[in-house]
């Protein structure tokens, strides 16, 4: 006998979850591999619905879903077991529960699609709130970078879109960054994006996360002359230059600048390059012995390093 397959309403209805997450988790982790009726429709298991509730389990115990997505289901059953994770209750409901990174995620795009800043606010007020300050930069607002590039990039979004983005996030994060306010004598990281890179939602979450563990932050802005990025690093006597490459990848002028802007930095001044355009400078950057950050985690891990006055990081 075939087995049974349930409609995306029912599956929700078990799982606690929302039609809108298990598309998500669906599309962009992999979670689940519902079948297709002919007119499309998604058909869901009963061993793909007992999935979706043990992911919500395990991701309500802090576990991120791109981290647990596509486990076995008996590493998913233990996940929830050690966390003292429940299935749904028969009647399909569930209890009160936090949101999880893709609705935050889903959430903070649409208000960027729809120009809308307190929606935008509100839902990265509750992705702090749920995450905390680490979680909102890694979990929320990195991926959100990395979408509205994408939708950037195929025309989904404007430039408009992008800089209302830019615009929110750099007061939110000021303020998220409050906290965290350096003590005296923190060593000065300087954040900015060289001449021809005009989009900053990379360098603001950079200086954030830079932020959050203790160092004194100047923000600069975007596409900057390399003279002026250097002169800022004496000026303040900064221990590093943090860069955000996000588009073009291939400006022959960049390479100049970032050649330039070594040259002017003096030689105990680490450069730190990020973003996703940079491995399009790869060669330069060696040759200039930037560090080349790959993620935030990475860029905690240069960072904490550099604080070291008597260790030189190596690449």
């Amino acid at each position: 006998m075939a087995e049974v397959q349930h409609t995306i309403k029912y599956a929700a209805q078990r799982s606690g979850l929302t039609p809108h997450v298990i598309r998500v988790w669906e599309r962009r982790y992999e979670a689940v591999s519902p079948n297709r009726t002919g007119t499309n429709r998604r058909l869901y298991s009963e061993t793909e619905i007992q999935r979706l509730g043990l992911l919500r389990d395990v991701t309500q115990a802090g576990h991120s879903i791109g981290q647990v997505a596509r486990l076995p289901l008996e590493k998913l059953r233990a996940l929830a077991t050690n966390a003292g994770g429940t299935k749904s209750a028969p009647s399909g409901r569930s209890a009160p529960r936090t949101p999880d990174d893709a609705s935050l995620l889903e959430e903070c795009l649409a208000a960027v699609k729809s120009l809308d800043s307190p929606a935008l606010e509100g839902a990265l007020k509750r992705a702090a709130t749920a995450l905390g300050a680490q979680g909102l930069l890694q979990r929320v607002v990195a991926p959100l970078a990395q979408n509205i590039g994408a939708l950037w990039r195929d025309g989904t979004i404007t430039a408009a879109h992008e800089h209302f983005a830019s615009a929110v996030l750099r007061i939110f994060l000021g303020h998220a960054s409050r906290p965290f306010t350096a003590s005296e004598g923190a060593p000065v990281l300087i954040v900015a994006t060289p001449a021809g890179q005009i989009h900053e939602l990379g360098a603001l979450l950079v200086g954030a996360a830079a932020a959050s563990v203790g160092w004194d932050v100047t923000y600069l802005g975007a596409s900057l002359p390399a003279a002026e990025i250097a002169g800022a690093a004496r000026q303040n006597r900064a221990r590093a230059v943090a860069l955000s490459l996000v588009y073009p990848e291939d400006d022959p002028r960049l390479a100049v600048e970032l050649t330039r802007l070594r040259e002017f930095l003096p030689d105990e001044v680490a450069l730190l390059v990020g973003g996703r355009a940079m491995p399009g400078y790869a060669d330069v950057l060696e040759k200039i012995g930037a560090f080349q950050i790959k993620d935030l985690v990475h860029l905690c891990v240069i960072i904490d390093e550099l604080r070291k006055p008597s260790k030189r990081t190596k690449r």
